[in-house]
């Protein structure tokens, strides 16, 4: 059924993919820690997931699809110790930390209808899951891998490793960890409760000063960031699943420690494939709240920042988004929303005007061989710049086919509709309709240059005249250069 092959993490091979329950596919994906408006680096996992989403459902397979919300648990600094960082949010905004995770919460959700993602099958919070963790917490110290001290629970990592291989995922080894996110905040107060710098939290003794605190059967308290994830992923997709999914970031301390709590419990790696899309850059370093060099998406749909030289619409960034391969670091320019931009009118116009394509006897076009690159390049590792150029080349000759009055049969016309958009709208998950006039504007031109470039490139003087002669009626004229045509006013 399949004939798709993803990059796995943990084995760093691209392998064919095969559910472990044929027709069913579990997916687990990390979502956000909700204590600020979501930025452009917060977009790239929800698109990435999105393609694989869509694809998955292309593919006939019936998708659970888990995407959870963190709102308590993790520290400022991924670290063991310190404040919470919708708590510390919650002071700053004199607001509770619920206030806090329901607010930004509202801003994540609304952002993913925006850029048009499939919603996920269940989207748990882990504040609605203590009595899951506390339980696998339990399970632990009864596996004997972790123990309390003065109200806190620690995974016991060596321990652990002595028959297992902490670091596998993410290719560190166990003698240069340092516990959590590893750097300074690992000197922090209270680490001398470990048996070893290199154990976490699984659950934190919470201070009279801790707003968000719960019973457990070491005292009040709060669970650790990362045992969150293994509860909620096993509870809804059992102790082993298909696919966990994140950013390259959570490669470790999270997810390789979620491998950890999982295996004390089961006995088993909870998914079968790792997943991980890389990272959004702005002058090479990455986009993150922490840095001070985020793009919140409200402000690239304002336009409303010093980078930017104009608003852009949720599809432009989609399509931005979809132009690397999700291994690959995307680095954000203005000017590379701007080629998004004409490149997304382009395919947009396309697609309109294939509908205009006359019927004959013969097709003048093979469109089975067109279409099929497409999904040959969506099978290979979601590699969705490939598929768009395929798609770009169709929409060349769609073009060029129009330009030149030729034909296709009814049967290859309705094929080419069809699955043209089913790639476009369904597949890629872009919007059908821009809603901005200025960039229909953009794209009509694109069309009737690309219908002018057709027409004299077959020697269509006639054609490529009357074009030059009709935009000049209305004050425009085409500009020929090097790098193709433009068009400017007389």
């Amino acid at each position: 059924m399949s004939g798709l092959k993803l990059y796995n993490s943990i084995s760093r091979e691209i392998e064919p993919f095969e559910p472990i329950n044929p027709c069913f596919v579990g997916v687990y994906i990390c979502g956000p820690t909700v204590y600020a408006e979501p930025h452009l680096g917060h977009v790239r996992g929800p698109v990435v997931f999105d393609i694989m989403h869509r694809y998955l459902i292309h593919k006939g397979y019936k998708v659970r699809f888990v995407r959870n919300i963190t709102d308590v648990g993790h520290l400022v600094n991924d670290a063991d110790e310190g404040e919470d960082k919708l708590a510390a949010k919650a002071k700053l905004e004199q607001l509770e930390p619920m206030e806090i995770a329901q607010k930004y919460t509202s801003s994540y959700l609304d952002m993913l209808n925006a850029i048009n993602v499939l919603p996920a099958s269940i989207e748990p919070r882990a504040s609605g899951h203590i009595i899951e963790q506390i339980e696998m917490i339990s399970e632990i110290i009864n596996a004997g891998l972790a123990y309390e001290v003065n109200g806190s629970v620690y995974f016991d990592v060596k321990g652990y490793a002595a028959n297992n291989d902490y670091g596998k995922l993410s290719g560190r080894k166990l003698d240069e960890l340092i516990a959590g996110a590893g750097g300074e905040a690992r000197t922090l107060s209270g680490q001398e409760e470990k048996r070893n710098p290199e154990d976490f939290a699984l659950w934190k003794k919470a201070g009279k000063e801790h707003i968000m605190q719960w019973t457990s059967p070491w005292g009040k308290g709060f669970p650790g960031w990362h045992i969150e994830c293994s509860a909620m992923s096993r509870k809804y997709l059992g102790d082993q699943f298909d696919i966990h999914g994140g950013g390259m970031d959570l490669l470790f301390p999270h997810h390789e420690s979620e491998i950890a709590q999982s295996t004390a419990c089961t006995g088993n790696n909870p998914a079968k494939f790792w997943i991980h899309h890389n990272m959004v850059t702005i002058n090479g370093q990455k986009m993150a709240k922490s840095l001070g060099n985020g793009i919140s998406i409200k402000e690239l749909f304002s336009g409303d920042h010093l980078l930017l030289d104009k608003a852009y619409n949720a599809n432009v960034i989609k399509f931005f988004i979809l132009q690397a391969h999700y291994r690959g670091t995307l680095d954000f320019s203005n000017e590379a929303l701007q080629a998004s931009e004409k490149g997304l009118n382009r395919l947009l116009t396309a697609i309109k005007t294939a509908e205009k394509i006359a019927v004959g006897d013969t097709s003048s076009i093979q469109i089975d061989t067109e279409l099929d690159g497409f999904i040959s390049a969506l099978d290979d590792d979601l590699n969705t710049p490939i598929a768009i150029s395929k798609l770009f080349d169709l929409a060349k000759k769609v073009n060029q086919l129009v330009a030149n009055e030729g034909t296709l049969t009814q049967a290859d016309k309705d094929a080419l509709n069809s699955r043209f958009k089913l790639y476009a709208f369904n597949i890629l998950g872009l919007a059908a309709e821009e809603n901005q006039d200025e960039n229909q504007q953009e794209a009509l031109i694109q069309m009737i240059l690309e219908m002018r470039k057709g027409a004299k490139e077959n020697k269509n003087y006639a054609l490529s005249d009357k074009i030059r002669d009709e935009l000049a009626k209305i004050g425009l004229k085409i500009n020929d250069g090097k790098d193709g045509a433009t068009v400017g006013k007389i």
